[in-house]
């Protein structure tokens, strides 16, 4: 990562990106009974810090996310967000180290193991600050139909219908379509495939989207040499339902899979993700094309001046219009960039903020090559670590044994 830049925001936050240790490694932190404790076993990139890698994997399951973000500030951080509180370095082994870390039982839905493995074992497996190693999201809530009679587009955001019990689940999607939500959120992988199917059923019968999240992924996928391969999880979500799936901040060559003709089965659109801003735009629009969502959450949570700013928006107008002018966006997105910053001073905003900000990490596993079309070529991504759940709250009081 680039060295962290901060910008004193309109709204009462920093908007920017900061080290993750600064909010999340506590090492004098003292354990609690009442909270879950896990160990991480991770491998920092070079150049990475021990306790920034451990504290990236406690703010990637709990409330942290790649930037600074004024919904910070609705939510009380020290009750809710995880703590890294020791690492130790593995024992014969280089550059490798065991993080101990924290959490609140306050921080997981009661009853439910899918909300604590989607957390825990979610999104840490997948980042890139560890060669090895969008928590249920904060919801804004928004005055919808004053924002669509404003703009004259249709307003929505993902209700995560994820939860312990496929009758739950049901009950969330008709609570949803009770608000004219038009699209809710599953996580396929940790909720399991029995439920995504029903749920995918429910959706295609009642006139929602399904916006499929696939945390988990990075556990299965991320090691060459074993698991299974992103594209196999793709073509099984195609198989088992879902409108549009994430897939990171770019997926190369894999695009096929959601597209390519397939018997009967119905396409998927791929959102990028993860970390993603304005000067990724012209990047992200040369290799989604029009058939793709663009998922801007710190991006647009981050802005300086809060989420009102249109600074997307107007980088991806700008964008596409070039690109139909017959632009070349690899090599002119800059200036196209400069030139819209010069009319719409939220773009200006953005693209100050995060000017410097990039993820330019080597990838520990080797591309897969292929010279099947319908495989295509890609990165196979990072090798995972392994976790140890270390206590899962206070053991329940057992009475005396009785004398016989």
């Amino acid at each position: 990562m680039s060295p962290q830049t901060e910008t004193k925001a309109s709204v009462g936050f920093k908007a920017g990106v900061k080290d993750y240790k600064l909010t999340y490694y506590t090492p004098e932190y003292e354990t609690k009974d009442t909270g879950i404790l896990a160990a991480f076993r991770v491998t920092p990139q070079p150049g990475v810090p021990s306790e920034e890698a451990g504290a990236a994997v406690v703010a990637k399951s709990s409330m942290g996310t790649w930037t600074t973000v004024w919904t910070d500030g609705l939510t009380s951080l020290d009750r809710y967000k995880g703590r890294c509180y020791h690492i130790e370095p593995v024992v014969v082994e280089e550059n490798q180290y065991i993080a101990y870390v924290a959490y609140a039982l306050d921080l997981f839905e009661e009853g439910s193991v899918t909300n604590m493995f989607t957390s825990i074992v979610g999104n840490p497996y997948a980042l890139y600050i560890w060669r090895t190693c969008e928590f249920p999201l904060l919801i804004q809530k928004l005055s919808k139909v004053r924002l669509m009679a404003r703009t004259s587009e249709i307003k929505g955001h993902y209700l995560n219908a994820t939860t312990g019990t496929c009758e739950e689940m049901i009950k969330r999607v008709v609570f949803a379509g009770k608000l004219w939500v038009p699209i809710v959120m599953h996580d396929y992988l940790t909720g399991g495939f029995t439920a995504n199917t029903s749920l995918a059923h429910y959706c295609c019968n009642n006139g929602l989207l399904l916006h499929i999240h696939r945390a988990m992924h990075a556990v299965i996928d991320r090691q060459k040499n074993h698991g299974m391969h992103f594209r196999v999880l793709a073509k099984a979500l195609r198989m088992s339902g879902g409108d549009h799936i994430h897939t990171g901040t770019v997926i190369d060559h894999v695009r096929s899979i959601f597209f390519t003709d397939w018997v009967s089965m119905p396409g998927v659109i791929p959102v990028a993700s993860g970390g993603i801003h304005v000067w990724h735009m012209p990047a992200l629009t040369e290799i989604f094309g029009d058939d793709s969502v663009l998922q801007f959450g710190g991006g647009t949570l981050g802005h300086p001046w809060g989420n009102a700013p249109a600074a997307n928006q107007v980088a991806l107008e700008a964008y596409v219009q070039a690109r139909n002018e017959g632009r070349d966006l690899t090599r002119k997105g800059n200036e196209i960039s400069r030139s819209a910053c010069k009319w719409s001073p939220e773009l200006a905003a953005a693209c100050e903020v995060w000017k410097a900000i990039k993820f330019e990490f080597e990838p520990f596993t080797t591309p897969i090559k292929s010279e099947r079309s319908d495989i295509g070529t890609s990165a196979a991504g990072l090798t995972v670590a392994s976790l140890h759940i270390l206590s899962l709250g206070p053991a329940p009081t057992l009475a005396p044994p009785t004398s016989s």
